[in-house]
Formats: structure tokens, C-alpha cells, sequence
């Protein structure tokens, strides 16, 4: 999957802040902007696995797949 999501960050202090506009929760904090944005990364991710995990067990069986686009 190759999804683009925009991440707005911001040095506060001795820390960076970052969050992911189109996903609510998804929200860290880093010491430095590239560790800022590779924990942005990896959260992001999981939490889309998480979610799909969710929505298939929700789901239970004879469930269909489809691609929705924006």
C-alpha cells in the first residue's frame, strides 16, 4: 500500500511534536525531528493494522473487500 498522510510537527523545547491529520490519535513526541517522523511512521502504521485487524474480526465471515477511494 503506498497511502500518503501529512504529519504537522513542531519543535516545543527540547522536544518535537507530531501528529497525523487524517487519522485522530495518532499523535508523538521525539527528541529529534527524524526520530519525530520515523515514530510518526511506525505508529501510523500499526495503528492501520490494528484497525484492519478490528474491522475483519468485527467483520466475522463472508465479508467482502473493497477499495474506496477519496
Amino acid at each position: 500500500m503506498n497511502n500518503k498522510y501529512t504529519a504537522v510537527i513542531k519543535q516545543r523545547d527540547n522536544w518535537w511534536i507530531g501528529w497525523i491529520e487524517e487519522v485522530p490519535g495518532i499523535n508523538c513526541q521525539e527528541a529529534t525531528r527524524e526520530k519525530l517522523i520515523e515514530t510518526l511512521r511506525i505508529t501510523l502504521q500499526e495503528a492501520i493494522e490494528m484497525n484492519k485487524h478490528e474491522a475483519l474480526t468485527a467483520a466475522e465471515s463472508d465479508y467482502s473487500e473493497i477499495v474506496v477511494k477519496v
